[in-house]
């Protein structure tokens, strides 16, 4: 039998991507985008509903949003989906949890595809003028 570090079994889990609501139509079951090709980088998982709002009070999404990001790893992805608002936070929570680094999914309308993204808040080096 092999002895097996937990570090590597962490590491070998399955890539989540995070997406941050559901799309719009989702309700209807008629959703305005197909968000499936993201699935290569990743298991699906949405966050918030599509009607979710931060309007006045911040706080119960906050709430929310660090409740379900908790287990994010800097090898899972975000998908940024819906308000405006609730992705910035979505992106503090989870810079927050790792320290700055995190990888996006960026969607290329002319190849028809994502790209990840890695974000790294802290990185050092000269900012061309």
């Amino acid at each position: 039998m092999t002895n097996l570090d937990y570090k590597e079994l962490k590491q070998d889990a399955e890539k989540i991507v995070y997406v941050i609501q559901e799309i719009p139509g989702t309700k209807e079951g008629r959703p305005k985008i197909n968000i499936m090709g993201a699935q290569k980088f990743g298991k699906i998982k949405v966050l918030l509903r599509e009607d979710s709002q931060m309007i006045f009070s911040p706080g119960p999404i906050i709430f929310e949003l660090r409740r379900l990001l908790k287990e994010y790893r800097p090898t899972d992805f975000l998908l940024l989906t819906g308000d405006p608002a609730i992705i910035g936070v979505a992106c503090s929570v989870v810079s927050d949890i790792t320290h700055g680094k995190y990888n996006l999914l960026k969607w290329d309308r002319q190849e028809r595809m994502y790209y990840p993204i890695s974000i790294n808040l802290y990185e050092k080096g000269k900012v061309d003028e």
